[in-house]
């Protein structure tokens, strides 16, 4: 199903990849990744012409092969939430889309340079990343082709009871003063939720007809359907990385405050001491660091350097970020130096960030994902096992 629409997605892929780099490096648009401008963008943007047109045509010419020989039979059906979850990924990809062209297009229509800001972006992520997030949960609980709503009622029971619950926590825990997070961290479990009923359902219907201990037989399930619940596990992944983005910036807390030597500031159960400036001399900058000293509920747990580089040759100066990680709890501690007066104070600003952690582990379970489905099955490796006994045959003859 869907083929046309698959292709499109490739081509539209491939295509926005080249012109994100036509944008950056061409100068046509102010990026931090404009280091250089040079003669390469219409070039660049007349290939990005040719990919388009010539990728269209193919399509065209091969619309025969591309066509369904199968049609979406129900809106309540696995291969439905398929569709709604590609829907929504290329709204949100149009909408990032428009926000980086939009400086451009108001510059040639106005003469003037109008951008958007994190509000635009962070909208529209809500509006279309929370119903995303739910889409991962409901999609392997539907059934293909067409699903009954007693059977729907069955397969949500456990998981839409975990999310519940789950819900019902974070609001007694105090959660509830961002309802972004609450829900986002509601549907999380919900997905969490239903991807668990589907291991768990699968490794009881293989353990009553195997028998075995339940270890061999959760073992199996996945060995005889490793695209499936290596998908899940690629799922699971990306609930992780929605949970970290959002308790870093849901329930991230910001305090800013301008310091001498000596003084100190607080913020949540952190406590950060400003010690002295430091100066020290690069191979080609200048580096000034601030030097504080970091409590933890009262305890002293190290110092902290945060500062500015200036970079005589290119005019420039860059922030220094002062980054401490408690991989216990899983949040970061980020100390920014705004502003270094002549006077010696400095204007700091200080972010504690809950659970980013999880956002790098979410990178590992989505790397474990993705093995687990791409390794072959017992039938593919003795596949591949004749494959090369008959290459070396075919070499050494």
């Amino acid at each position: 199903m869907l083929k046309v629409w698959n292709m499109l997605l490739v081509i539209l892929a491939f295509s926005l990849s080249l012109f994100g780099t036509f944008l950056t490096r061409s100068g046509v648009l102010n990026s931090i990744h404009s280091f250089t401008e040079g003669s390469i963008g219409p070039w660049f943007l007349g290939f990005i012409c040719f990919v388009v047109a010539g990728s269209l045509l193919l399509v065209f010419k091969r619309l025969p092969l591309l066509r369904s020989k199968t049609r979406l039979e129900s809106l309540v059906s696995r291969e439905a939430t398929f569709l709604y979850n590609n829907l929504l990924l290329v709204a949100l990809c149009l909408t990032i889309l428009w926000g980086v062209i939009f400086p451009i297009l108001t510059e040639a229509v106005r003469g003037e340079q109008i951008t958007v800001s994190g509000p635009y972006y962070n909208f529209f992520l809500r509006i279309f990343g929370l119903p995303l997030l739910l889409l991962m949960g409901i999609g392997p609980l539907v059934a293909w082709r067409r699903a009954s709503l007693r059977s729907l009622g069955r397969s949500f029971a456990w998981p839409a009871g975990i999310a519940l619950a789950f819900g019902v926590v974070l609001l007694l825990l105090g959660a509830g003063s961002s309802w972004i997070g609450l829900l986002a961290y509601t549907f999380a479990a919900f997905v969490l939720g239903s991807i668990g009923y589907e291991f768990a359902r699968g490794t009881r219907a293989r353990h009553a007809l195997t028998g075995g201990s339940w270890l061999a037989a959760f073992s199996e399930l996945v060995a005889r359907n490793r695209r499936r619940y290596g998908g899940y596990i690629v799922h699971a992944a990306v609930v992780l990385l929605a949970i970290g983005v959002v308790g870093s910036n849901a329930y991230d807390k910001v305090s800013e405050q301008t310091l001498s030597a000596g003084q100190s500031m607080s913020i949540g159960h952190y406590g950060l001491t400003y010690n002295k400036l430091v100066r020290r001399q690069g191979a080609n900058d200048t580096e000034f660091r601030a030097v504080l000293g970091v409590h933890k509920n009262g305890n002293r747990i190290g110092t902290l350097e945060s500062g500015k580089n200036s970079y005589p040759a290119e005019q420039q100066t860059s922030n220094e970020v002062g980054i401490r990680t408690d991989y216990l709890t899983g949040e970061d501690l980020f100390v920014i130096t705004d502003q270094i007066n002549p006077n010696g104070t400095i204007a700091f600003k200080v972010l504690v960030k809950p659970l980013v952690n999880l956002i790098w582990l979410a990178g590992i379970v989505f790397l474990i994902g993705s093995l687990v489905a791409l390794w072959p099955s017992a039938v593919e490796q003795r596949r591949l096992a004749d494959r090369y006994r008959e290459l070396r045959a075919y070499a050494r003859a």
